[in-house]
């Protein structure tokens, strides 16, 4: 993950979004209203390329303010939602847009994942279902994966998409196109779905990895 520093010494960012320090006290509503408010200042402002200076400036409250609020640490008072409004030239109900939307999770409990059959399944690869989930772009799907003495190799699996491997327990050599990797305990690998792969060897048994696979849009 690719930190970077801030003027913020409690924020965590990354390209994929801000990681903070909460409250345990405060509500989830107010939390998701935050959010909202942040998320959608900090995209009407680079909308209409601006800086966080010219915003703060053309508002009239200090760059700290508004990255505060940009980043969701701070709660905004109505006669605050006002002026951004005015600052953006967008209506108030345009900065709250998506708070009151619930946003999908999936939980499994240890255990409890659904079975499920996949191609291979008939030659002793268990597979469990820890989860999928929809996503606006994808459908992304998380499996566990058991292969015991009754497995057999069989590196021709063939899906849309990119999939994650991580190992946790067990060696494998895994196959994907011409390359092949040997894979333990803690290993993790990325592939293009599209091409050939699977297990070409059992080394220790019993293995188990995670794979999660990101289908593409219609998937």
């Amino acid at each position: 993950m690719c930190l970077v520093s801030g003027e913020h010494d409690d924020l965590i960012r990354n390209t994929a979004g801000i990681a903070r320090d909460r409250d345990p006290g405060a509500a989830a509503e107010q939390l998701a209203l935050e959010n909202a408010i942040g998320s959608n200042v900090r995209a009407l402002r680079q909308r209409y390329d601006l800086s966080v200076t010219e915003l703060a400036d053309r508002i009239g409250i200090s760059k700290a303010m508004l990255s505060k609020i940009e980043n969701a640490q701070t709660s905004c008072s109505l006669g605050m939602l006002a002026r951004l409004a005015a600052g953006l030239d967008v209506p108030v109900a345009a900065l709250i847009r998506g708070a009151d939307g619930e946003r999908e999770a999936s939980y499994t409990k240890a255990g409890q994942g659904a079975e499920i059959t996949r191609t291979g399944s008939k030659q002793g690869h268990a597979y469990e279902l820890l989860g999928a989930l929809r996503g606006e772009h994808k459908r992304l799907e998380c499996l566990m994966v058991t292969l015991s003495e009754d497995s057999q190799v069989y590196p021709l699996f063939q899906h849309p998409g990119t999939e994650f491997l991580h190992v946790l327990e067990g060696v494998m050599d895994y196959g994907h196109g011409r390359s092949v990797y040997r894979m333990e305990p803690g290993d993790s690998l990325i592939l293009d779905g599209e091409g050939a792969h699977g297990p070409t060897r059992l080394i220790q048994l019993p293995v188990r990895f995670l794979s999660v696979i990101a289908f593409p849009d219609g998937t």
